[in-house]
């Protein structure tokens, strides 16, 4: 977790199977009690397509994308502007998902988290979702 978020007081991991492949989930488990869902009400979602027949990324492409989130992590969560939610990874696909303040401030900090290093194979998109239903939907299938 980045020193900087204000708002995930721990995170889990799960696991899952599908079409003989796995896809690993490390998502936010709960929040500091103060926090308030409402304050970010758009979503932010980063897509990083690769091929590999594991479903995994190769470890050079995972490191670059460790690189990714790090670079973004200081810059966008900075004062509780963004949270990084729920990240996945498997069938060829690694997503975050954050929640901002702003999704066009959000873009603003990503270009210049950014600006400074080569051009990542990412697909951005926004959407308002002020009940955070995407995550919402991803807590309520975790196993009980």
């Amino acid at each position: 977790m980045n020193e900087n978020s204000t708002s995930a007081r721990s995170w889990g991991t799960i696991v899952t199977h599908s079409d003989e492949m796995a896809i690993i989930y490390r998502y936010v488990d709960t929040f500091h009690d103060d926090w308030d869902l409402s304050s970010q009400p758009d979503r932010i979602i980063i897509a990083w397509r690769y091929e590999d027949e594991t479903g995994m990324p190769a470890p050079n492409e995972r490191e670059h994308m460790e690189e990714l989130e790090a670079a973004l992590a200081p810059v966008v969560e900075e004062g509780g502007f963004a949270t990084l939610a729920l990240v996945s990874t498997g069938e060829n696909l690694r997503e975050w998902i954050y929640y901002t303040q702003s999704g066009e401030e959000f873009f603003n900090r990503l270009n210049t988290a950014l600006a400074s290093r080569p051009k990542f194979p990412i697909e951005i998109r926004s959407a308002a979702d002020p009940a955070w239903s995407t995550y919402a939907g991803f807590m309520a299938a975790l196993p009980k």
